[in-house]
């Protein structure tokens, strides 16, 4: 699935983008320019804004809850998502797709305790972060897991 989240909708897009989801999000994406860009995108609408089934829109989602949490869950039983089948392939900040990266090419790019204590790194070519499999991802794949077992 392809969504593009409005602006209300931050924590929603961070998270569907853990799960691995294409999700664009950004402070332009309201009104007229989150219609424009899920026509131009071919892109399904997650939003809160009520306004925006007066204006004609391409296929969307109407979010119910405030608490993102509620949100999530929202969108995985309407969809029917598996929270974990491509979690950890984007980037939660740009949405890229991650590319596995060499450990010998970040060695100065990482804190000197992370580089001596993992193994598998993700580059994301687009706003260069590097990911790790530490405790802060295992906290995350918690709750997707948690998700999961509705």
């Amino acid at each position: 699935m392809r969504f593009v989240a409005d602006k209300m909708l931050g924590r929603l897009a961070r998270w569907l983008r853990i799960m691995g989801q294409d999700v664009a999000y950004g402070p332009e994406l309201s009104g007229a320019g989150l219609l424009r860009a899920a026509r131009q995108q071919e892109r399904l609408i997650l939003t809160r804004d009520r306004a925006v089934a007066k204006r004609n829109p391409p296929p969307y989602l109407m979010i119910r809850s405030d608490h993102f949490r509620e949100q999530l869950e929202q969108v995985i039983e309407e969809f029917g998502l598996d929270p974990l089948k491509d979690a950890f392939t984007r980037c939660a900040e740009c949405n890229t797709l991650l590319q596995s990266v060499a450990k010998s090419g970040i060695e100065d790019k990482v804190p000197a305790y992370v580089f001596a204590t993992q193994e598998k790194f993700s580059f994301c070519a687009t706003c260069r972060r590097i990911y790790w499999p530490a405790t802060h991802q295992e906290r995350m794949q918690a709750e997707l897991e948690s998700l999961g077992r509705k």
